[in-house]
């Protein structure tokens, strides 16, 4: 992620050690929880060529527990009473945080107590499955392991440690010949994992790392059936026609196995769509054959007019289906096409991906011949790895929500349904490996990680190979990045680049996220120059540093805190207590490292600029305001200068979208996927056609991120006292502005404006030809500017010697604001509440970000629910309309409730239909 100095790395070491002596004295879990011994699903394997069945699930025990031999727990009938279920992805700590072995992690400091000790032993996962006959080769094929292990089946061993390590690795295996009609038994004897010394996954600092480091097996592990003749790698490259989009050409490639020991004509034959192609393959004994259908000899292959793949936004998002079957002759003299022996399936998508250098070195990436903006944010799965496809749905709705278009994946790389979900979304992803553990131990110097052995290598190229394979054809996927941090050496990338090549990649390989080169592949075009903590908003504006030029593969001002409602969910009274009283306390949800232990420069500049926190309220209030100006900030900085002649912003990566736990750092989104400051900062940035301020240079700014030209625009610009006198007012008509990020400046305010108070209010209206507001933008602002001092910038932030004088905003006169809502019931499941907010008075003053919740009956956030708006300023008279989608279940049949809040105004709860 980034760059620690050695003292940080070493402080942070002996914590560690402190943390492991601390857990061991914590105490044992108990001797049988109650979630032991619960059932497990047998696995029914049908016998279908070309089937591929995942075990249901797993019974997992410590093998501390275990006496008996390897050949004894992988046989069918061995007894598992006492043993915890396991679902079919599932870590060891989930496991037994399902069997509620442990309190809840995520509160407070409780995962500290579950002890390390247990998970430093292999731990056992064992699955029974059955087949009704045994005509057809059966193979396992998995990846996802944690880190390694040894490989049983019916008693025997298939695979051992040495073979089976990596979470990357693909592995097949060929467990016909031991296969028996009715029950049969797979185990895995799953080794500890050690991030820095294995090439796995680990959490560098973005949380407290789960005390059995995800050891595991964290993918589906597929029986697959079939006859002699095996399909593999079926993948589709496509050429699409740029600028034109007229045509496309589809190479339709796969290998094609004869798995028995005599010669065999095996027919391919496929289909995309109405598109049916066909071959015929010889194959000796044991013979593997790559083939290829191409435009050139199958002419149907080349299509007019296809359906283009778009990130949402820019178009639509059609898929198409590649179908293949290998038939082989069902007896030696018949001349039809045969018994099928395999199929297999893919999902593709048609689009192009460029991302050239521009003339400053950064990369700008290009979809189908458009450039666009990187609008992206870090992603993080669960901390224990929990598939929940519900959840991954909901948070990328919310990506979508805030105008983001892009989610990194730095290691963590998500099972399959997750780029599925990104393909139908239209989100582009940018996976890659991770930094500061083994995956980069070989170049990142006094980092963490251990250099690399010769069986490193061999487990690079073959996690490099499976990932490239699997991702290749997701339109979603737009980059690999083969280094985080630091860019791999030459051998290293060599490794990399030759089995990407190997795998008909398509799109750009990037040498790393920050500024590192690599032999092979360049330049990595990108930026890794912070801030990871506190800066003010005006930074962002400079085009030093992480301000917005280039292309920043992750960036943020660090701390974003969450609502009050999910920080009583995670923090115990105490902690509340020490959150807004003691800015120097280390606080357990914000980080192991050194570095970011503290909020103390958060804090600082928060009673800086807004003034001292009078309780956990005021706390949490001036953090939502603090955090909204931030975030707008950066990403409104970012979209206004993507379109200058010189040094022009490319694309930012938000540090980061989502939190894998209770987090006090990184995230657009909370845990719980409650929405704050940081949430509604982004949307109201990412609006399509959006007014903006410019903290630099005054300049207020139309950015247009809709692909066509919009003209006839208004823009009204007014500046108010905090009592709302109006000190500045003036109005520009006649404003056009260019699609795909263009933008235009309607105006500049002055640098001195006669009667305003040192903190100010700025309000920036929008309205299209026929009178509608189409953005509305309310900045609070001092004549009194931040003070960066850039000669003291470190790897994570720049000093500010002054602050902002917001103060002023605390001494706000009440304002009122009243609010009505209705709700409409879906039969889809779903329910919209409507939500009418007026601003009363009395006097001038505005109500400033007045924030609505949706809530039951018991005041409970209902979670997850999208809003058209939210978090509005209103002057006296002034009304704004919003929406709430959310499902109706979530309600758990409580009659929905409005809770309307706001800076300077009183809390209320009202009916909501």
């Amino acid at each position: 992620m980034f760059h620690r100095p050695v003292a940080a790395r070493r402080t942070t070491a002996a914590l560690a050690l402190l943390g492991l002596l601390l857990a061991l004295t914590a105490g044992a879990p108990p001797a049988a929880p109650a979630g032991r011994s619960a059932p497990v699903p047998v696995t029914a394997v049908g016998g279908a060529p070309g089937s591929a069945t995942a075990l249901a699930g797993y019974a997992i025990r410590s093998s501390a527990e275990v006496t008996d031999s390897p050949a004894a727990v992988s046989s069918p009938g061995y007894p598992t009473a006492g043993w915890y279920p396991a679902p079919a992805r599932s870590t060891v700590l989930a496991a037994l945080l399902a069997a509620g072995t442990y309190a809840d992690p995520f509160y407070s400091t409780q995962q500290q107590r579950i002890p390390k000790a247990d998970f430093a032993v292999p731990w056992w996962y064992r699955a029974d499955f059955t087949v009704a006959d045994t005509t057809a080769r059966t193979r396992l094929d998995f990846s996802g392991v944690i880190s390694a292990a040894d490989v049983y089946v019916n008693g025997h061993q298939v695979a051992d440690r040495a073979a089976v390590a990596g979470a990357y690795t693909q592995h097949e295996l060929d467990i016909s010949a031991l296969v028996r009609a009715g029950a049969n038994t797979v185990a895995f004897r799953i080794q500890p994992n050690d991030p820095d010394k294995q090439l796995t996954m680990g959490w560098i600092d973005w949380l407290q790392p789960p005390p059995d480091q995800n050891m595991g097996i964290v993918r589906d592990v597929l029986v697959r059936r079939g006859g002699p003749v095996a399909l593999r790698d079926a993948h589709v490259v496509t050429a699409l026609a740029v600028p034109s989009l007229a045509s496309a050409d589809l190479t339709v490639k796969a290998r094609v196995r004869n798995d028995s020991a005599a010669p065999v004509t095996t027919a391919v034959s496929g289909t995309i769509g109405p598109l049916a192609f066909r071959q015929d393959v010889a194959l000796a004994a044991h013979e593997t054959k790559q083939i290829t259908f191409a435009p050139a000899a199958h002419p149907q292959l080349h299509l007019s007019a296809p359906r283009v793949w778009w990130p949402a936004g820019m178009g639509a998002q059609p898929l198409y289906d590649l179908d293949l079957t290998a038939s082989v002759p069902s007896a030696p003299a018949a001349n039809a096409a045969g018994a099928v022996s395999d199929t297999a399936h893919r999902t593709f998508g048609i689009r192009e991906v460029k991302a050239p250098l521009n003339a400053d070195g950064a990369r700008q990436y290009a979809i189908n011949g458009r450039p666009l903006l990187i609008r992206g944010g870090g992603w993080s799965p669960d901390e224990f790895l929990r598939w929940d496809q519900r959840s991954v749905e909901d948070r990328l709705a919310y990506a979508h929500d805030l105008g983001l278009n892009t989610v990194r994946l730095e290691g963590h790389i998500e099972p399959d349904e997750f780029f599925d979900l990104a393909d139908r979304a239209g989100m582009l992803t940018l996976p890659g490996w991770e930094c500061c553990d083994k995956w980069e131990g070989q170049v990142n110097g006094d980092e963490r990680g251990e250099p690399w052995t010769p069986t490193d290598h061999a487990v690079a190229q073959a996690s490099m190979a499976a990932e490239a394979a699997r991702l290749r054809d997701h339109p979603s996927v737009i980059s690999f990045l083969i280094g985080s941090d630091f860019a791999p050496d030459r051998t290293i990338e060599k490794t990399y680049v030759d089995a990407l090549t190997a795998a008909d990649w398509p799109t750009p390989v990037v040498a790393a996220a920050s500024d590192n080169p690599a032999p092979i592949t360049g330049s990595s075009g990108m930026k890794m120059s912070g801030p990871y903590d506190w800066v003010p908003p005006g930074y962002w504006y400079d085009k030093r540093e992480g301000g917005a030029s280039g292309f920043n593969s992750e960036t943020s001002a660090g701390p974003d805190v969450p609502t009050l409602d999910t920080l009583r969910r995670m923090l115990s009274p105490a902690e509340l207590d020490t959150l807004w009283k003691s800015p120097a306390a280390k606080q357990y949800h914000r980080s192991p490292s050194t570095t970011f232990a503290t909020l103390k420069l958060y804090d600082d500049a928060l009673a800086g600029r807004y003034g001292t926190p009078t309780g956990l309220d005021d706390y949490v209030r001036k953090a939502q305001l603090a955090q909204y100006e931030n975030v707008r900030a950066q990403f409104e900085a970012y979209a206004r200068n993507a379109k200058d002649a010189s040094r022009p912003s490319t694309g930012v990566v938000y540090w980061m979208f989502t939190s894998g736990w209770t987090s006090l750092h990184w995230q657009l989104t909370d845990r719980y996927l409650d929405q704050g400051g940081a949430y509604f900062g982004a949307k109201k940035a990412n609006e399509p056609l959006h007014i903006q301020y410019s903290y630099d240079n005054r300049a207020v700014t139309v950015v247009n991120s809709r692909p066509a030209a919009v003209s006839g625009l208004t823009a009204h610009v007014s500046l108010f006292t905090t009592d709302g006198a109006r000190a500045y007012d003036r109005t520009v008509t006649g404003l056009g502005v260019g699609g795909g990020g263009a933008s235009t400046t309607a105006l500049t305010v002055p640098a001195s404006v006669r009667g305003l108070s040192t903190t100010y209010l700025a309000r920036l209206v929008l309205t299209d030809a026929a009178g509608r507001e189409v953005s509305r933008n309310v900045y609070w602002l001092s004549t009194r500017p931040d003070t960066l001092d850039y000669a003291h910038t470190d790897w994570f932030h720049t000093p500010t010697t002054a602050y902002a004088d917001l103060k002023g905003l605390s001494s706000m006169r009440r304002a009122g604001v009243s609010a009505t809502g209705t709700t409409t019931v879906h039969e889809n499941g779903t329910s919209t509440t409507t939500v009418t907010l007026r601003g009363t008075g009395p006097g001038a003053t505005p109500a400033l970000l007045t924030d609505v919740h949706l809530v039951n009956a018991a005041g409970t956030p209902v979670l997850p629910v999208r809003w058209s708006d939210n978090q509005v300023s209103l002057w006296p008279g002034e009304t704004a309309t919003m929406t709430a989608d959310y499902r109706t279940a979530d309600l758990h049949g409580s009659p929905p409730r409005l809770r309307v809040s706001g800076w300077n105004t009183a809390t209320v709860t009202v009916p909501a239909g």
